[in-house]
């Protein structure tokens, strides 16, 4: 890359039947990427990006959210910017898996597809990997607030038990594992996801460990963030079954992933802390960090 300039960017979208809200946020993202003015208040300014493309996970949708992305005027044309790649519905790890993948920005970025976190909030994440490998947006903030207050009570106790136990078994500290609003540089994106396996709700949280266990620099981004009700993820006895089960089976799918003592941490590049690691960290004490 030549000196002073700015990286490319991905942007992926895993969607799993979601015509009717596709349409709204890809106007929403769009928009946002076409203007080159101030942002709204609390924003930034797309200015602050390179180039830029757009990649929509389909997940196997029965309602034509594929065709109806397809159709689009910036995903025809020779300077298409709007992609869509087509999978059988195997859950959301699985498509965001897929999609960072087949990146080709040099940063990649994934985000909800009803854009929860807004689109101005790219940049700060793009800023932030100007010197870390990760950064993971938190709607939990320096200040003691926390974006996810908006969210219905039930949605939020639970959240808040899966956060004692993926930071007790899993994550260390992070305060947010779950924000749909992440981003990576492409060589550390191929190495994480290429070694994901869990497709629940539960990837992110796998992400995490092996970010850590890697040696990565990871940077927690302040973002903002709304709730958008219409989610099709219901809370059932077998869901939260499958969290507990695929939080307990991450250390142990990863327990031979070569580790990176030395070079990782939490908003910074030392080591982490003695008392940020979770258990499976210490077995990866010793070994040699991952180049970029």
């Amino acid at each position: 890359m030549p000196p002073g300039a700015r990286p490319s960017l991905t942007i992926v979208l895993p969607a799993f039947d979601e015509a009717a809200r596709i349409g709204p946020a890809l106007d929403e993202l769009f928009g946002y990427l076409g203007r080159l003015g101030p942002p709204r208040e609390g924003g930034r300014s797309a200015a602050d990006l390179g180039q830029w493309d757009v990649l929509v996970v389909d997940d196997g949708s029965t309602d034509g959210t594929a065709a109806h992305v397809e159709s689009r005027p910036e995903a025809n044309g020779l300077d298409a910017r709007l992609r869509v790649l087509r999978r059988e519905h195997e859950g959301k790890g699985s498509a965001v898996r897929a999609g960072m993948l087949a990146a080709t920005g040099d940063l990649v970025v994934f985000a909800d597809a009803d854009l929860a976190t807004p689109p101005d909030q790219l940049p700060l994440l793009t800023e932030a990997l100007a010197d870390h490998d990760v950064a993971l947006g938190s709607r939990a903030h320096p200040d003691g607030s926390d974006r996810r207050a908006t969210q219905p009570l039930h949605r939020r106790f639970l959240g808040r038990v899966f956060h004692l136990l993926a930071g007790a078994w899993v994550t260390g500290s992070v305060p947010d594992t779950q924000c749909g609003f992440k981003g990576f540089h492409r060589d550390v994106a191929q190495d994480l996801f290429s070694r994901q396996r869990i497709e629940s709700i539960v990837f992110d949280a796998e992400i995490i460990h092996l970010a850590r266990r890697r040696g990565y620099r990871i940077a927690l981004v302040p973002v903002q963030w709304s709730d958008k009700r219409g989610s099709r993820m219901r809370v059932h006895a077998g869901l939260a079954g499958r969290v507990f089960l695929d939080l307990l089976r991450i250390p142990l799918i990863h327990r031979g992933v070569p580790g990176g003592a030395g070079s990782g941490g939490i908003l910074g590049r030392g080591r982490l802390p003695a008392n940020d690691r979770s258990p499976s960290d210490e077995q990866s004490a010793g070994s040699s960090s991952p180049t970029r």
